[in-house]
């Protein structure tokens, strides 16, 4: 019961957001000329903007994310920047210990700098992505079609509906999906231990990013908490942490998953996720080894 309650408390502090998202999106489609114009999520400075958000101690940014990519609203490298600065809980828990809040800004800024080197070099490799402004395009002329029982913005469907009620359904449904994910995940965390898993993270400053890369991946909060204990009780190096937390997408990554039909592009961005976690770790425990830091 108790996993059950910190699962339901933990999904339900994500509804309110989870909603302002959705609402935000119906904006945006029915309202072509944000994306005609190219948003701020859209242009230049889309990474910037995405990283500087995804520094928010919290995963709702990552959700955001994930459901603005998936629906060809953002490109893949403004995604991943989101992702690569989000650490969940981490800021907070670091903050809270003065063993640790030393730590924080260096955190940050090294987070900051692979999220948006990482952004703009995935968007500059992919720099013929289109975003799905034809789709959305499509979509909006369907509502703007004639319809004899009503009248408005969107032809038969009220500003209600449109801006309420749909949104509405779908944050229903997705925090639905997000809390029995959640739910599960409480329980195998419960099983093993997150204590247990802490204290498996083995080997040096060079094998320590390979294995916190994973448990960063881990879409619950409770990754954020082991990483940022194991960091704070001298198990891991600063890198490791770093590295970690670099995968860390909470929530983020169950959205993605949740489109099905897009498997092997979610896979591939999973790996691609791993790859630059373990590659931060490393490349910040050298450089701390460098300079005879550890």
């Amino acid at each position: 019961m108790e996993i059950f309650l910190d699962a339901f408390w933990d999904t339900l502090k994500l509804f309110p957001f989870l909603f302002l998202i959705y609402v935000l999106i119906e904006i945006v489609e029915h309202r072509t000329t944000l994306t005609q114009n190219q948003g701020v999520l859209q242009g230049p400075l889309a990474p910037v903007i995405g990283s500087a958000t995804g520094l928010i101690p919290q995963c709702g940014f990552s959700v955001m994310a994930a459901k603005l990519y998936d629906k060809g609203l953002i490109r893949t490298g403004t995604m991943l920047a989101v992702f690569i600065a989000t650490s969940d809980e981490a800021l907070i828990i670091m903050l809270s210990d003065m063993s640790a809040a030393h730590a924080v800004m260096p955190l940050v800024l090294l987070k900051l700098l692979f999220s948006v080197g990482v952004g703009y070099l995935v968007n500059f490799i992919f720099s013929n992505e289109k975003l799905d402004e034809a789709g959305i395009s499509h979509e909006v002329q369907a509502h703007f079609c004639c319809n004899d029982h009503g009248s408005g913005l969107l032809g038969g469907q009220s500003d209600f509906k449109a801006y309420f009620l749909t949104p509405l359904i779908h944050t229903l449904k997705i925090w639905l999906y997000l809390f029995i994910v959640n739910l599960v995940f409480g329980y195998i965390m419960d099983a093993v231990g997150g204590e247990n898993i802490a204290n498996s993270i083995a080997g040096g400053p060079f094998v320590q990013p390979l294995i916190t890369g994973l448990i960063g991946l881990i879409p619950n909060c409770a990754s954020s908490v082991i990483l940022t204990g194991a960091y704070t009780n001298g198990a891991i190096c600063f890198g490791s942490l770093v590295g970690g937390l670099c995968s860390n997408a909470g929530m983020g990554l169950i959205v993605l998953f949740k489109n099905t039909k897009k498997l092997k592009r979610n896979i591939i961005l999973v790996i691609t996720m791993y790859v630059i976690a373990v590659v931060a770790g490393i490349t910040v425990n050298g450089f701390m080894m460098l300079f005879n830091i550890i």
